[in-house]
């Protein structure tokens, strides 16, 4: 029988509704009253362990076919896995979309919770069943580095037009990095360069908007890591 439990049900909810009154821990956009959790804003309602909380309908990522993402394993029954890629309704992994031979009830040995991996969106149908794979180049369970997240809507700025800004970021700090449609974004390299290209990627997504955005960062990176030189271009974004 696949693993399903109400840690994991999501319901819409509004500001004000009760999210539990079992005892459970305020999460992200909830808050105590009278003992109990209620949202603070509309949304969907998620548990996590002992935590409860509300993704909200605005600027929440909605996935389409061909997306690439970052997800966590936030479940595991014996066919497939669930994943959180940061959407309102859940993503499971079956095990016929990985790249390994998988027995039945045999999955915790390949991917357990709180592992990061690199997918690609299937499909969305009209219900908002979300299908995900790992059968694709280039995807895999994510190992070493770390993840950091922009608001989706600011994913292009990141990259850069032809992929010019996220050339120089890479360029500038000596990094790797996978940006996702989701906006979670994989670094990995030295930790002090991954520091500040995560300072940067920062920057970004609280000035997306500015004329000057590639001046900033060429300022912030090349201040603490002044041994990396890179040459200036202009972006040509608006």
């Amino acid at each position: 029988m696949e693993k399903r439990n109400a840690r994991h049900t999501r319901d819409v909810v509004v500001p004000g509704d009760i999210l539990d009154g079992t005892g459970m821990k305020p999460g992200e956009n909830a808050y105590v009253l009278d003992g109990k959790v209620r949202a603070s804003v509309a949304g969907i309602r998620m548990v996590f362990q002992n935590t409860v909380g509300v993704i909200p309908f605005k600027g929440c990522y909605m996935p389409k076919s061909g997306d690439t993402v970052l997800g966590t394993i936030v479940d595991i029954g014996p066919s497939n896995w669930l994943v959180d890629i940061g959407a309102p309704y859940p993503a499971p992994l079956h095990v016929n979309e990985v790249p390994w031979k998988v027995e039945f009830g045999d999955t915790s040995r390949y991917l357990s919770v709180g592992n990061v991996v690199l997918l690609k969106v299937l499909s969305v149908d009209e219900s908002k069943k979300i299908q995900v794979t790992m059968k694709d180049s280039g995807l895999r369970r994510i190992q070493g580095g770390r993840v950091v997240n922009v608001p989706h809507s600011k994913v292009s700025k990141v990259i850069g037009k032809s992929g010019k800004r996220i050339t120089m970021l890479k360029n500038m700090t000596d990094c790797r990095m996978t940006v996702c449609q989701n906006g979670h974004i994989w670094l990995d390299g030295d930790e002090e360069n991954a520091d500040v290209l995560a300072g940067a990627i920062e920057i970004i997504a609280k000035n997306a908007q500015s004329d000057k955005l590639d001046d900033m960062i060429r300022e912030f990176i090349s201040s603490r890591l002044p041994q990396n030189e890179f040459d200036c271009y202009d972006d040509g974004e608006e």
